[in-house]
């Protein structure tokens, strides 16, 4: 199982396009793929067509047992998605309350890693879909990565955004001596524009070793797959933001995503 973070501390940078368009194209090789929503808005459980303010069970459950993950609970939470070889474990808007209920509560970073182990021979690749926030809920993710994708908008803000990220996760890697390695994707980058063009000039003078070498430009195409409940490259698989998706896909698992020196 390989294990995978979408991450940032900014919203609307495309974190969940990510997720999505990734668990698609991978489902296409043939792969299968579960997608975890650590958001308490529910982004990706929404989707997929699912109501985060109205399941019954969700990726919370896992969290109310004191540090455990009672065996079995965590292919129970699992649901479908329509896409074959893609399935989720959804996130309930109750997710908001974690940081006030788990105050004080030992193991609690762990238990997203806990769940995943007892899925280790059901699943080849997990992808997890965070909050925005610092939280039980982001620091579970990055406890459970075997690598982080970050991916920015190639604006001012996002780069802003960015550093606070960064800063994070120096923060829990120092916290749990593990060193995670991460790849800064470009995302939203519109060439036409002067923002976008020195956002990512800027990204590249600053971040030359963790920047994917190419970007992910806008593309209509996204929201309409969104409103359409179904992966994107299900309804297009030619489409501009699909085609950089597989790129970065295929850099990822060869281990070739460095722009320095390209």
């Amino acid at each position: 199982m390989r294990i995978w973070a979408v991450a940032n501390q900014k919203g609307g940078v495309g974190k969940t396009t990510t997720v999505v368009t990734m668990a698609g194209l991978l489902a296409e090789q043939g792969r299968r793929v579960l997608v975890v929503d650590l958001d308490p808005h529910g982004s990706l459980t929404s989707w997929f067509g699912y109501d985060p303010d109205n399941l019954a069970h969700s990726v919370f459950d896992l969290f109310q047992h004191g540090g455990r993950v009672p065996d079995g609970l965590p292919a129970q939470l699992i649901v479908e998605t329509g896409t074959d070889n893609v399935s989720l474990l959804p996130a309930s808007t109750a997710l908001a309350t974690l940081e006030r209920k788990m105050v004080g509560v030992e193991g609690m970073g762990l238990i997203v890693s806990r769940a995943l182990a007892q899925l280790w021979d059901d699943f080849d690749y997990v992808l997890l879909d965070n909050t925005p926030s610092l939280g039980v809920l982001m620091v579970n993710a990055l406890a459970a990565a075997q690598h982080l994708i970050v991916p920015v908008q190639t604006e001012f803000l996002a780069l802003k955004g960015l550093e606070r990220m960064l800063h994070t996760l120096q923060m829990i890697m120092r916290s749990q001596k593990n060193r995670l390695a991460f790849t800064i994707v470009p995302t939203l980058y519109d060439k036409r524009t002067q923002a976008s063009v020195r956002s990512l000039n800027e990204l590249r003078r600053t971040y030359p070793e963790e920047l994917w070498r190419f970007m992910i430009p806008v593309d209509t195409r996204f929201r309409d797959a969104s409103e359409a409940g179904v992966v994107p490259s299900r309804l297009d698989r030619d489409t501009q933001g699909v085609r950089a998706y597989r790129r970065l896909l295929q850099d990822l698992n060869e281990g070739t995503t460095s722009w320095a020196g390209k």
